[in-house]
């Protein structure tokens, strides 16, 4: 059942707990969205407004089976997939967030990846990556240098209000980093 706006409304400066593999899990990728919406803390579900586009890409690209429905999203652990974002309380909009609040969630993303050491951290997207990182010149991709033990991918932003990248371009971009993650886990093994 969709929320309505009260509940909206009502779920601001909520916090969604991250979404991280069981202890001993390969960790393939820890995706990083910027913060929840309203709609998802709602919910209680990451990227759970209609019209997102992660769950389809995730999809798409080969990360699940077929498309998990946002509340779903406990079964993508056994598959070595986490989510966590670098502001935790939700608004309505991205741009409601400090610049500082973003800087202070790239250090606790930080001290996370440490911890849980994924094989790639996966920001989706690039303009909040730039300003938590102070890297004005970061592009959507794969990054030369890593981050911390784990390998760094820019994705585009899969909010529907990112009209620039559409459904296809967003997924092969996710396959290339399912790609990269599948192999990396895989070295990890030999």
């Amino acid at each position: 059942m969709r929320p309505t706006k009260a509940e909206q409304e009502a779920a601001r400066d909520r916090v969604i707990p991250d979404l991280l593999p069981p202890e001993g899990t390969p960790f393939r990728v820890l995706f990083c969205g910027i913060n929840p919406g309203l709609y998802s803390g709602a919910t209680g579900h990451h990227f759970a407004r209609p019209g997102n586009r992660f769950w389809p890409a995730l999809h798409r690209s080969g990360f699940t089976q077929r498309q998990y429905a946002p509340a779903e999203q406990d079964l993508l652990g056994a598959r070595g997939l986490g989510i966590t974002n670098l502001a935790p309380r939700t608004t309505a909009r991205a741009d409601e967030l400090t610049a500082e609040e973003l800087r202070e969630g790239g250090r606790a993303l930080r001290a996370l990846v440490e911890r849980r050491r994924p094989a790639y951290l996966a920001v989706l997207g690039v303009t909040a990556y730039r300003t938590a990182f102070a890297s004005p010149r970061t592009q959507i991709g794969e990054q030369e240098q890593g981050f911390g033990p784990a390998g760094l991918w820019i994705l585009p932003n899969p909010s529907g209000l990112n009209a620039s990248w559409q459904l296809d371009r967003i997924a092969a971009e996710f396959a290339r980093l399912r790609e990269a993650a599948d192999a990396a886990v895989a070295d990890s093994r030999a």
